[in-house]
């Protein structure tokens, strides 16, 4: 089975080959690719939804989406014509010694992630807990409902990246291919953004240096071989943007932006917001555009594309949202989730502390005074203002400002290099966008659109040590405007001539040039945190003890917890030795879901605990057998009466007698 992963990727292929713009446009190739993105993205959420309505979440119903949608995209590509793509050693004639090594650079590094993608189990803690547990709880019911729970994310989460993995589970049988989609997205991700720098005005190496600063950024280096979701979710919103940068009206495109505005919501909810203002901004720019020549006709049709762009985003968030406001209450789910993630205050001095206490994150580096000092500042002026830096309601779930955030690990890592340069980029674009009045407007129309997004996040989500990687979105999509940035500042100018003003010219030469050096160094050194994070990353890595070459899948998959994998493996046995059929799972909220369904895999698994209020938790009278994830007290109350209660290391298990 494992050979059905192909695919999906062959759908990919001829769906790029049959979308490719017909219409000159900024890389045409690039923009193929992101729509082929769109729409096989696409159709794989809306066919989870089709086939769990009939409960068809099975072999069978994925395998014929699959394959119909092998001939449909092969059928269109064929209509489309013979490619003509130009040879790729005239792509890269005329670079220059530093591009050529930063694309060698960047191609390795790729490279590298795909290795560690591929070699790797899923070990998050994240996807261990909740995204992968919840994709066995649909295989095992063909359907996504809602299912009684003791972790309430595996239900009230956006399932949006978790649709796109079902369809490997269900086609391969199990998880070796799972990380591919983060690796792929990762790939889109740098296309689209070099893409973006393009139709922003900027030329080869512009396109070149936001590639490589968006790819060696260690949060997407070390998401890139994962099953978390933030890099795909960046991919939406990007590819969002470059349809929108596009200017281009008419129904093809109106379905590409709804699709990807569709995509980003059930993704992440958070980016509504910044992809519903990119949208409005498209918008405003086609009415004005077609105004002079017609307005009752223009405005008919912008009205018509924002109704389109609605109803298409709500077909895809709708579902899950309705789901969630039956089994809670709320479209956005259960309270604990809500309220955790959620600031709590808004008066202005939690505001400015959170974004504050964020920054400080993102910046943060291996200097441990540095780091320590700016913690210690940054709590001075939160406490200055009446706000304690740790208060629960502008914090996640109790955590104590400062962390620790430098080390390249994949729910932590800063980015204070890349992150420095696209701040650079972003202010110089917004105060000098250059580049003529039409591109000037679009360029500082594309930094406050960045700069609107980072006010949202920080006015909207507490402050976590986990949190860079929820920025991973407003990195892809300002990351553009530092490649911008950086070219103009790398580029010759012609020396002054001989005049009064000739020292002064001199003098700003001198200050560019250094500028530039510094720079350089600060993107040399970017590429070096973008390869240490491959090599030594966490939880994955190319070298060490725990090295993807050392560890085995099993223990490779508890990297995070090297003391659990015996124990999970010896209760497994001993369930299984039982003839157990029917196994209760009690666990905490943190909990490892995910092995007990790998080693108990063919076997019925059922709560005994339920977060939802309308799904009951199993009877314990109707289980062979209870497996334990948290404390003692706790699984000696779910234990059936006369059931004796076994301990194996972290963990406990009750067997029928």
């Amino acid at each position: 089975m494992a050979a059905l992963v192909a695919l999906p990727v062959v759908a990919f292929a001829l769906t790029a080959l049959a979308v490719r713009p017909r219409r000159p446009v900024p890389g045409p190739t690039r923009l193929a690719l992101v729509r082929a993105a769109l729409l096989v993205g696409g159709t794989a959420v809306v066919a989870v939804e089709a086939l769990s309505h009939w409960t068809r979440l099975t072999f069978g119903g994925v395998l014929a989406v699959w394959l119909g949608g092998c001939v449909v995209a092969a059928a269109g590509a064929v209509a489309r014509g013979r490619p003509s793509l130009p040879p790729f050693r005239g792509r890269l004639s005329g670079l220059g010694r530093a591009e050529r090594v930063g694309v060698v650079a960047l191609a390795g590094l790729v490279s590298v992630e795909l290795l560690l993608a591929l070699l790797s189990a899923p070990n998050t803690y994240d996807s261990l807990s909740y995204h992968l547990p919840r994709i066995e709880h649909w295989v095992a019911q063909h359907s996504v409902e809602p299912y009684a729970i003791a972790i309430a994310r595996q239900v009230a989460y956006p399932p949006g990246a978790e649709y796109l993995l079902v369809h490997l589970r269900v086609l391969t049988g199990g998880d070796r291919f799972y990380a591919g989609v983060a690796w792929g997205a990762g790939v889109l991700c740098l296309l689209a953004v070099s893409r973006v720098a393009a139709q922003l005005g900027g030329g080869r190496r512009a396109q070149l240096i936001a590639a490589f600063v968006a790819g060696t950024a260690p949060t997407v280096v070390l998401e890139a071989s994962s099953t978390q979701t933030d890099i795909i979710v960046a991919l939406w919103v990007v590819a969002a943007a470059t349809l929108v940068l596009d200017g281009i009206s008419g129904p093809t495109r109106v379905v590409f932006v709804a699709v990807a505005a569709g995509l980003a919501g059930v993704t992440k909810s958070q980016t509504l917001v910044l992809v519903g203002v990119l949208v409005a901004w498209w918008l405003v720019a086609w009415l004005r555009r077609g105004w002079p020549s017609g307005r009752v006709r223009t405005s008919a049709g912008v009205a018509a594309a924002g109704l389109a762009v609605a109803l298409v985003t709500a077909a895809f968030t709708g579902p899950f949202m309705w789901r969630n406001y039956v089994e809670f209450g709320n479209p956005t789910g259960h309270e604990y989730v809500r309220q955790s993630l959620t600031l709590q205050r808004h008066d202005p001095a939690a505001l400015v502390c959170n974004g504050l206490r964020q920054a400080h994150s993102m910046f943060d580096t291996p200097v441990l005074p540095l780091g320590v000092a700016a913690g210690r500042a940054v709590g001075g002026m939160c406490r200055a203002m009446g706000v304690d830096p740790s208060d629960p309601a502008i914090t996640f779930d109790n955590q104590t400002f400062p962390a620790v955030t430098w080390y390249p690990s994949e729910g932590k890592s800063a980015q204070p290099l890349q992150a420095l340069l696209v701040v650079a980029g972003t202010v110089a674009l917004l105060l000098r966008p250059g580049g003529g009045p039409g591109v000037a407007a679009v360029r500082r129309g594309t930094a406050a659109l960045a700069v609107f997004g980072a006010l949202v996040h920080v006015a909207t989500m507490k402050w976590q040590p986990w949190g860079n990687r929820l920025t991973m979105y407003l990195l892809i999509l300002a990351v553009p405007l530092a490649g911008l940035w950086l070219e103009r500042l790398f580029a010759r100018h012609p020396a002054p001539p001989a005049s009064d003003d000739a020292a002064a010219g001199v003098g700003e030469s001198r200050g560019r040039r250094a500028l530039a050096g510094v720079a350089a160094v600060v993107i040399a050194l970017g590429g070096v945190a973008g390869w240490g994070s491959a090599v030594y990353g966490w939880p994955r890595r190319l070298v060490g003890a725990e090295s993807v070459f050392v560890l085995d899948r099993w223990h490779s998959l508890f990297v995070v917890r090297e003391d659990w994998a015996d124990d999970y493996r010896l209760v497994g046995q001993a369930v299984r030795d039982s003839g157990a059929r029917r196994i209760g799972i009690v666990q905490n909220n943190d909990a490892y879901e995910y092995p007990w369904w790998l080693v108990l895999d063919g076997r019925e698994l059922v709560s005994m605990q339920s977060q939802l209020p309308k799904r009951p938790p199993a009877d314990p009278s109707t289980v062979d057998a209870v497996v334990c994830a948290s404390t003692a007290e706790v699984c000696g109350w779910y234990a059936p009466n006369g059931w004796p209660v076994r301990q194996q290391g972290s963990l406990f298990y009750v067997i029928r007698p």
